[in-house]
């Protein structure tokens, strides 16, 4: 299959949309934007993602083109650049509805003053002073967008633009009896199954993207990754998250079945003890299969089995599932394979405050020396040489049981903090490893995007 190239034409509008800001929406948004769906309501969403996620591909191609130290130049970087700008490209170049005057003026009609859009808050973790996580830096916006675009003195292609608040832009949900024409379902059919396509391109960027750091740690003769490639991949796997988010969510509303309890991929009655049940299951049958054991240690779940909030399952259950599983081998190797009936239990407790909802994992494994404590959250960090990793990651999706990819951590870190949570982990070098997840129940926190 040939290659796509980026034109100098598309570069410009890869610039140009690239200096508008991104725009974060939380879970509470969401939910108050799908739990009606209609025609009109799914076109009002299509017209925001074809806004807004040009604009986030756009930050995204920038970025991966300056990269620093030749990384950009690596092969896997320069593919997934590629399908970065192509799907920009068919975005944008995506024809727009031709809908009668009326319909036009009764889709730009204001909210009704009873409905209030709730606001988004920043996730009270991500201090940009802290070098960790996604907003690892010491870089103001303004600051990185210079870098980003040498040369510009904040007004042209490095400086932001303003944007008008979503809630001005598409919050205003149509009259429930309005009757839309033909064009607007097809243009709704049309723009999903376009979000589908880019979304099954965009499938390998994870292991596309470790291929390419590998590359280039191959080349430089690197033993670890630096600082900045780390902010980098936390800033770029961050933003992968939130535009699969978006589509999928955008998916969901336009082609499943409505259900009480679902918004789109939202569950908005996720019960906490039923995830962290079948990650437990999931992740003991994956240690047993790999160990050969008949029983692996045992996993004691103290949760409330009410305990329900909003979040989409499919992020905790990622998250338990990578953690547990990180727990479970801990102790099989810190006990041997020949001693079943010895494994010390591995906790899991669930509590709710009145911001968050706390899960602890507690294991007896052996813990983590102080001096790794740091690089545990480094991408591609593993005992594997990489050679072994690089096999194991071109055949791999990411479901391999028990493989030390050096991603189950930083990558469960970003889940949890995507929506406004958190990932902490406390270690007792010569006992064992506590972990806690915290999660937003109160659904407020925005994406936090750079």
């Amino acid at each position: 299959m040939s290659r796509f190239r980026i034109s100098g034409a598309l570069w410009d509008k890869i610039h140009h949309f690239a200096s508008f800001p991104q725009t974060g929406v939380s879970l509470q948004q969401m939910i108050l934007f799908g739990q009606h769906p209609s025609q009109g309501t799914l076109l009002k969403a299509s017209q925001f993602l074809s806004e807004e996620l040009p604009i986030r591909l756009s930050h995204r191609v920038v970025e991966l083109e300056s990269l620093p130290d030749g990384l950009s130049q690596m092969p896997s970087i320069e593919k997934v650049k590629e399908w970065y700008a192509q799907s920009f490209e068919e975005l944008i170049t995506f024809p727009k509805p031709r809908l009668p005057k009326d319909i036009e003026q009764k889709l730009r009609m204001p909210a009704a003053e009873h409905i209030t859009f709730p606001s988004a808050t920043p996730n009270p973790s991500l201090d940009p002073l802290m070098h960790e996580g996604p907003v690892g830096t010491h870089l103001t916006p303004d600051q990185r967008s210079m870098l980003v675009n040498p040369g510009t003195n904040g007004t042209g292609y490095g400086g932001t633009r303003l944007r008008i608040p979503i809630e001005r832009r598409y919050f205003s949900p149509p009259p429930s009896d309005l009757l839309y024409p033909p064009e607007v379902h097809e243009y709704n059919e049309a723009f999903t199954q376009l979000l589908q396509n880019i979304k099954k391109r965009h499938d390998p960027t994870v292991t596309t993207v470790a291929q390419g750091v590998l590359e280039w740690k191959r080349k430089q003769k690197a033993g670890r990754i630096g600082q900045s490639i780390q902010e980098w991949l936390d800033r770029f796997y961050m933003s992968r998250i939130g535009i699969r988010f978006l589509i999928g969510q955008h998916v969901a509303l336009n082609t499943l079945s409505p259900h009480p309890d679902y918004v789109g991929i939202i569950c908005t009655r996720a019960n906490v003890h039923d995830i962290c049940h079948e990650a437990i299951e999931n992740a003991r049958f994956v240690c047993e299969e790999h160990y050969a054991l008949f029983k692996g240690p045992p996993i004691q779940l103290l949760c409330p089995k009410d305990l329900t909030f909003a979040y989409v399952p499919g992020h905790l259950s990622h998250i338990c599932f990578e953690l547990l599983k990180n727990s479970l081998r801990a102790v099989v190797e810190r006990y041997g394979v020949d001693n079943e009936d010895a494994f010390p239990p591995i906790k899991v407790v669930v509590v709710e405050g009145s911001e968050d909802i706390t899960i602890k994992i507690s294991d007896e494994g052996g813990g983590i020396p102080r001096s790794a404590i740091p690089l545990i959250w480094t991408y591609l960090y593993t005992t594997m040489s990489d050679e072994g990793l690089e096999a194991n990651i071109e055949s791999s999706d990411f479901k391999a049981p028990m493989a030390g990819f050096g991603y189950g951590l930083p990558l469960s870190r970003l889940y949890a903090r995507f929506f406004g949570g958190d990932l902490r982990l406390i270690s007792m070098d010569g006992y064992g490893t506590d972990v806690y997840i915290s999660l937003n129940k109160l659904s407020s926190s925005r994406e936090p995007l750079q």
